[in-house]
């Protein structure tokens, strides 16, 4: 069984265990993956101005020296850190306000107008709903809603 309870693993926690040696490093996404034998920890980490490898390395040391002192895991785990890439994952209102005029891929899990996948320019942020213009259509989605976002990379 594992030293600390899950629950404690949160986005939250890894923030601070980010925070404490790193200034201006967010936490995009959480992927944890495998079992006791053979678990994954991804972590997704931007900053201003880029992620270096150089960085990544840091908060991988970071990190994975608290995980081994509150004592994670009772076996072998990888832990890797990364951009978030060109489609970066959009998932709180601060990620969709940071993106308003890029496009933008949404999976909704309910239909909105009788979609759920819209794929457009992300127009606007209103109180915990966002507007994508697909085409000549424009819809209005709640964030809370939304299965998965991501940005659309488009090579010129």
């Amino acid at each position: 069984m594992y030293g600390v309870d899950v629950v404690e693993l949160s986005e939250a926690w890894f923030q601070e265990a980010i925070d404490a040696g790193e200034e201006q490093v967010e936490l995009v996404a959480v992927d944890v993956r495998g079992d006791r034998r053979n678990r994954l920890v991804r972590l997704y980490v931007d900053r201003p101005g880029g992620v270096t490898h150089e960085l990544c390395a840091r908060v991988s040391a970071l990190v994975g020296e608290e995980l081994d002192r509150i004592g994670y895991a009772d076996g072998p785990y990888t832990l890797e850190v990364s951009s978030p890439g060109l489609e970066r994952p959009l998932r709180t209102r601060a990620h969709f306000e940071a993106q308003i005029g890029k496009k933008v891929y949404v999976k909704t899990t309910e239909p909105a107008e009788g979609r759920k996948v819209w794929r457009g320019e992300l127009v606007e942020v209103r109180d915990q709903r966002i507007v994508v213009r697909d085409g000549e259509q424009e819809v209005e989605l709640d964030i809370d809603g939304i299965a998965k976002a991501h940005l659309v990379y488009e090579f010129e």
